[in-house]
């Protein structure tokens, strides 16, 4: 899948347990404008409802050479996904109090795809950990490239 956009803050915010790929009912402004990566899932997340599976709040801004006949920037757009998966993930939301977000959006054989995490929230100290991690690892980093350098 050739990345388009990604939502760089739900992996800051959410454990991603487990990734699907949907795709997704767009009119043709919108895919034009999507190719051209304007496009933000930075609000967006996914429902389901009466076992239809929809991305809420996604933002697809208005593409410059449409004419009067362009899209909505913001509305709901359906994704599709076998029933049986979209049964298991109605079944997770449910259950276990985790949620459905969009992780990117890309193209997949000339078509337009996204990314859905399964995920759960994470707490202040999860995020305090990570955000540990990432500076220990890039302190090891510039050590090695330092040494190598000398």
């Amino acid at each position: 899948m050739k990345l388009l956009v990604k939502n760089r803050r739900a992996r800051h915010t959410y454990h991603v347990l487990e990734t699907f790929e949907a795709g997704i009912v767009l009119q043709g402004t919108e895919v034009k404008s999507c190719r051209a990566g304007n496009i933000s899932l930075n609000e967006a997340y996914a429902r389901v409802d009466d076992d239809e599976l929809w991305l809420i709040g996604s933002h697809i801004a208005h593409y410059e050479q449409g004419n009067r006949n362009n899209h909505e920037a913001v509305r709901n757009r359906k994704l599709l996904m076998h029933r049986r998966e979209i049964g298991r993930l109605r079944q997770a939301v449910e259950a276990k109090g985790q949620t459905l977000v969009p992780l990117a959006v890309g193209l997949s054989n000339g078509k337009v795809k996204v990314e859905i995490g399964l995920c759960r929230g994470k707490n202040v100290y999860d995020k305090r950990q990570d955000l540990k991690k990432r500076d220990a690892e890039r302190e090891t980093r510039r050590a090695i490239a330092d040494s190598r350098r000398a």
